[in-house]
């Protein structure tokens, strides 16, 4: 099996979640430089798309493949249900000099299913291992990751993991709630234990990192030591908290509010310059995470909310300080 970066890696691994308009190029960047995790993923983007959308519609997709030196090692995850497309959209990840490969197997959005993907996989285990064959040869070498949950309606670790675990994948991350759940029950790490067992027992090979619920590194850590994982991915706690990964906390008890502001306004301004062709207002579900447990943040929030770009942002944080003296 071939783990590339992995096993460049010490463990236990921390890495960082991808979350459509979340952590797009330009957070992921901000995130780089004030506190990096140990690998990061770019947001999903459809393989189908990238080969069959016309010339326009598959320049955005490429946008949203974008990445900095700083974030290595960087992975690029893809849905398809077509082992034909994921081919040869993992040849373009090689091309573009990704060092890994992830496929989405656990997105529970209707019209991702609608194309046999995300969760979808999870009903149709022998397309989910032919696509995974099929990145792994369109990869040629790089190292192929799997992210997905531990059942469709219920739960059903048992038989759908080892279908994974007969592929030459080489890590898998197991969000610990089945599809039906969506995020609406606690995650259930002793399922991520139960991973962590079936792995050693069908290909001790293989790593499995745990997914669900983690609200900081301390806590990433607990659950990593009580489940027997190689690794955590961090997903919510890193709204409004860039500095999550350099073990300061969930609630930047280091990190002042002039820091935080100023590096909202870096994020934003960034967002402007590297993402021009996404509404503005993407940026804005940041603002409620960056701008709380201070006093006027509330009246702050408001004036951001109505922002229409970076310039307005950063004169609202100006017009705060000033305010507050």
């Amino acid at each position: 099996m071939n783990r590339g970066f992995w096993d460049r890696l010490s463990k236990p691994f921390l890495v960082l979640a991808p979350m459509a308009d979340v952590t797009d190029g330009a957070f992921r960047r901000v995130i780089a430089k004030y506190g990096k995790p140990d690998v990061m993923w770019t947001e999903f983007v459809s393989a189908d798309g990238l080969v069959r959308a016309p010339e326009e519609g598959k320049k955005k997709l490429l946008a949203d493949l974008m990445y900095s030196e700083e974030e290595r090692p960087i992975v690029a995850q893809f849905f398809t249900g077509n082992p034909d497309h994921m081919e040869k959209t993992a040849e373009l990840a090689r091309e573009l000099g990704f060092d890994g490969i992830d496929i989405n197997m656990g997105c529970p959005d209707k019209s991702i299913e609608k194309q046999k993907a995300g969760a979808a996989m999870m009903r149709d285990p022998m397309r989910a291992k032919a696509v995974i064959e099929a990145a792994i040869r369109g990869g040629g070498g790089l190292p192929v990751s799997v992210k997905t949950r531990i059942g469709y309606n219920k739960n059903e670790l048992d038989e759908w993991l080892p279908y994974i675990l007969e592929t030459d994948a080489s890590a898998i991350t197991i969000h610990a709630r089945t599809r039906k759940e969506m995020s609406s029950v606690p995650a259930r790490w002793e399922e991520v234990a139960h991973a962590v067992s079936i792995c050693n027992r069908e290909n001790p090979d293989a790593l499995i990192l745990g997914n669900g619920d983690i609200i900081d590194v301390e806590d990433a850590r607990k659950k990593i030591d009580e489940s027997g994982a190689d690794g955590a991915m961090l997903g919510r706690a890193i709204f409004g908290n860039p500095w999550l990964f350099a073990n300061v906390g969930f609630t930047k008890p280091n990190i002042g509010v002039q820091e935080q502001l100023r590096v909202m306004v870096e994020h934003t301004k960034l967002y402007e310059e590297l993402l021009p062709h996404k509404s503005f207002a993407i940026m804005k579900k940041h603002y409620k995470a960056y701008v709380s447990g201070f006093d006027g943040a509330a009246e702050l929030r408001g004036e951001l909310m109505r922002a229409e770009n970076a310039t307005e942002v950063a004169d609202a944080v100006d017009r705060f300080f000033t305010s507050v003296g």
